[in-house]
This record gives C-alpha cells, structure tokens and sequence, in this order.
C-alpha cells in the first residue's frame, strides 16, 4: 500500500491506522443496519389503497399474521441500497482477476442497444407477427456463432454454461439412443482438472464418469486417456483451454481417438475467449460446445436474470437439437417450435435469453471478425505479461507461456506461515477483489488469474506491483498483516466456513428489554 506521499505503509503502521469514528463509518463507507433494523411501523414510501374485502379462497393458507416487512420513507430505502452498492466490488471499478469466470467489461453500446424498446418490452407470448425481428437478430447470432467456431448447427435456448452442458450430454445421450447403444455406451471421461459442473452433468444424465489424470505440464494424459477408450465410452468432456489455463496441444488425437471406439467430443467452452477468431472448434473435431455469452462475448453475468449459453452442434448432432430451432425461410428466419425429428425435446419453456442475445450480436458486430481475434490475442498477452512479471516473486504452476489466464500455486508461501486464503484477502485491503482460489483442484493453494482483454498496460501495472509487494512481505515475515486480512473491509475476516453451513436466513427483531424490577 501507499500513501499520498509515496511511502509504502502496513495496515499496523501509525500513518495508516484507522481513527474510531463516532458511528463506525469510515469515510464515504457508512455502517449500514440491516433494512429491517431500519425499519419502524407506521412508515412508507407510498399511499397504497385499503384493500376491498373479497372471499377468502386461500383455505388454511391465509396469513395469520403481518407480513413483517420494514417501514421505511423513500429516502431511507434509497440511501440505505446506495451505500450497500459501495460495498460490492464490480468490473466498472477495477481490474477483476477472477480466473475462469472471465469478468469482461460490458460496452455501455450493447446495453443501449438491449434497452430498445422493439427488444427490451418483448413478451415471449407475443404473436410470431410481431417479433420477425427479433427472431432475425437470433438467427443472425446463430449465423455467426456458427461461423465463429465451425459447427453446422446451435441451439440457443439454453440459459447458462452448465445448461449448455446439459444440452450437450443429452443431445449425446439422444443420439446414443438413435443408433441403439443407448443401454450400452455408459461411461463419460473427464479430465480431473475439469470445472466441477462437466461430472456433474454427466452423472446427472445417468452416465458413470471416469476421471482422466493430467501430465505434469498441466494438460490430458493422452496414454492414459486411450487406455480408457472401449465400447462402453459415450464421450469426453473436456475443456480447451482448459481450467489451468493452457491449449491442450493433442486435440486433435484426443479427438480421433474418442470417434475410434464411437464416442462423442463434448468441448467445455467456457474458455473460448482465450481462441475466438483464431480457433474454430468444428475443426478440432469437437461435436458439441457451450458458449458462454457473458464470457465470450461480453454480455453481463445473468444480466438481471437468465445468462446464455448456447450450444453449437457438429453434424452428427444436431438432428437431436432441442426445440426451439431458429430456421431460415423464404421470408426470412423463423421459429420451428414443433418438428416431427429426433430431438430430444426443450430445454426451457420459451426461446432463450433476448437481452443477452442482443448484447452478444452488438459486441460481435461493433468489434468484427479481426476485433474478436484481436480481443482473444489481447486476453493471451495480458496473462503472460502478469505470469512473466511475477514469476521471479510467485510460483507459476506450469513452465512456458498460457493462454487467457495466469496459474500459481502457493509454493512461493512455503514456510511462511501465509495461506493462499490469507494472501487473497489481504488483496481486498490493496483494493482487489481476490483471484480464484484453490482451483483448478489438481493444483495445491492454486491461483487463477484472469486479466481479460480491455486493462490497460498501467491497470495490469498497479495490480502486478501490489501482488509483487504482497509476496515480498509474505517472504518477509509479515504474518500478522495477512492473518488478520482483509483489515479495511465493512466486516473484517469473517467465517466463511460457518456462514456456509449455518447460515441465518431470516431476521428476527430482538427480544423486548425487560422492565426493571
């Protein structure tokens, strides 16, 4: 840390420590109540009318008591949700390492665009009549996802990256059934640095999974992987880049053996920013491939509500696409909601998710085919310019260059009596909401770092030099500054542990004070 006079100060220093303020707030950063805590009877924002009388169709469902929520005026509710927005670290405010979940910047052009009222006030029960439009920018961003990565068909509807995956196994699972293997094939590999959702939704679409052990440069054992191929193999689930940030340089082998023995290419691509315009999928030999909008391709995390994430079908796959399929016409595209096929049904009631569709197809036009390539390459060099700057100071988990983010490991603490968690939250002093942590598992102490595209070359500075000077004072000896880490933060070091498994879900007012005898 540093002072305005450029000295570097410690959170036990007397220029740095923190003055006892009359009501706690430090600065702009109030000590916030909780809203019930503010809340009094008798208070409200707004005139609501008495409600009529009318039947009670409710049973022995009706409410025997008040509602309980807070009273409060329109300028107590306002202030209190400003200063709880203080406390949440986002994008628009600095640099978010966060590996693997890629926290892109979200152009303020794309929400503009997802705020037009042709597109933001559609209903999803409006007459096909009225959305030919809408329809036409899903077709338009299918168009080009298609393009993007090689693949002859997607499906839009599903709503998230493990949806995605979702889609995938059982447009595999349909099409295992198609060709009577269906009872047969019951076995998924997947790699043992695989994100936590792919044996997840293997097992969940009833499949055994088989992990696949890593080499010792980080990527898929391809010998032992083949010593698992057999009959009985339905697929490969397998992420590239994959989770420790590095391309898998035998794709395309993995992929041949895979088709050898009958089984699908199932391709997590929840890294594909690290490749798009550079890498197409298809050519891999990849079958099946979520494409996660907010990572890929800018759209916000949920965005208010459903994410995205589609899934792009290779040719042996996409009869069994999930309904609903965006299809061409001689009047343009339309909407297939009922085909007399084998897929495998819906994934969701309706279509998707519309805002982030928009914002997707507006980053990709506003940037081109070259801006995307160009935004992967950026991606790259930023997580090899941080993996090179600090690698004399932090352990990198893998010799040579990565992809979109930087891996270490925590052999740089070794004996220093600091953990990776205390390291992590001694970053939210220095302003900088933590890397991942602790994954990919394969990794001990692992820390995943993902600098996007859009920091610039003085944001990556700032943030390597703070990194530089929390290892150092790690080295040093300074425990006390990371055990009691982070020391600036609204609530200090909580139990994260015991806020996870018991934690309080409901307010309760606090007992009356007893009248004095």
């Amino acid at each position: 840390m540093m002072n305005r006079q450029g000295r570097a100060t410690a959170p036990g220093d007397a220029a740095a420590a923190p003055v006892r303020t009359v009501l706690g707030h430090r600065g702009l950063d109030h000590e916030e109540p909780l809203i019930f805590e503010l809340g009094q009877d008798g208070r409200s924002g707004v005139d609501l009318p008495e409600v009529p009388a009318v039947e009670n169709r409710l049973g022995g469902l009706a409410r025997k008591a008040a509602i309980a929520l807070p009273g409060l005026s329109e300028p107590q509710v306002v202030r209190h949700y400003v200063r709880l927005s203080r406390r949440n670290y986002a994008i628009d405010m600095g640099l978010y390492p966060l590996g693997s979940c890629t926290m892109k910047h979200n152009p303020r052009l794309n929400e503009k665009l997802a705020r037009l009222p042709g597109l933001a006030d559609l209903h999803p029960l409006a007459p096909a009549s009225t959305t030919r439009g809408a329809v036409e920018l899903m077709g338009t961003l299918a168009h080009w996802l298609m393009v993007l990565t090689g693949m002859p068909a997607v499906a839009m509807s599903p709503k998230a990256g493990a949806h995605g995956e979702l889609c995938g196994i059982m447009a595999i699972r349909a099409a295992l059934v198609a060709r009577g293997e269906g009872e047969s094939r019951t076995r998924i590999l997947v790699p043992e640095s695989a994100h936590g959702t792919n044996p997840a939704t293997a097992a969940y679409c009833g499949f055994k999974v088989d992990p696949v052990p890593g080499t010792a440069d980080g990527r898929v054992d391809l010998a032992a992987l083949k010593a698992k191929l057999g009959p009985d193999v339905a697929a490969i689930m397998l992420t590239n880049p994959n989770t420790c940030g590095l391309f898998e340089r035998e794709i395309m082998e993995i992929a041949e053996a895979v088709h050898g023995v009958g089984g699908f290419f199932y391709c997590d691509g929840a890294n594909f920013n690290a490749i798009v315009g550079r890498v197409r999928p298809g050519d891999l030999g990849v079958d099946a491939m979520h494409i996660n909008l907010h990572k890929t391709f800018s759209t916000p995390h949920g965005g208010g509500g459903p994410g995205a994430g589609p899934v792009v079908l290779s040719e042996a796959l996409a009869p069994f696409a999930p309904l609903p399929w965006v299809v061409g016409t001689a009047d343009g595209y339309a909407l297939l909601e009922d085909a007399a096929g084998q897929s495998f049904g819906r994934m969701a009631a309706f279509h998707g998710q519309m805002g982030m569709f928009v914002r997707a197809l507006a980053y990709m036009m506003s940037h081109g085919g070259d801006g995307l390539a160009q935004a992967a390459s950026d991606a790259v060099l930023a997580a090899n310019y941080i993996q090179a700057r600090l690698s004399d100071v932090m352990t990198p988990s893998f010799d040579g260059p990565c992809m979109h983010e930087a891996l270490f490991d925590d052999r740089f603490l070794k004996d220093t009596g600091v953990t990776t968690l205390d390291f992590a939250k001694a970053m939210i002093d220095e302003g900088y909401h933590p890397m991942t942590m602790y994954f990919p598992l394969v990794v001990h102490g692992a820390m995943l770092i993902e600098p996007t595209e859009s920091e610039s070359r003085e944001s990556l500075d700032a943030f390597i030099a703070v990194m530089r000077t929390l290892a150092e004072a790690a080295k040093a000896g300074e425990t006390e500054r990371f055990a009691g880490a982070p020391h600036y933060a609204p609530r200090r070091r909580l139990d994260e542990t015991a806020a996870a498994r018991k934690p309080i879900l409901r307010w309760t007012p606090p007992a009356p004070a007893k009248a004095a005898e």
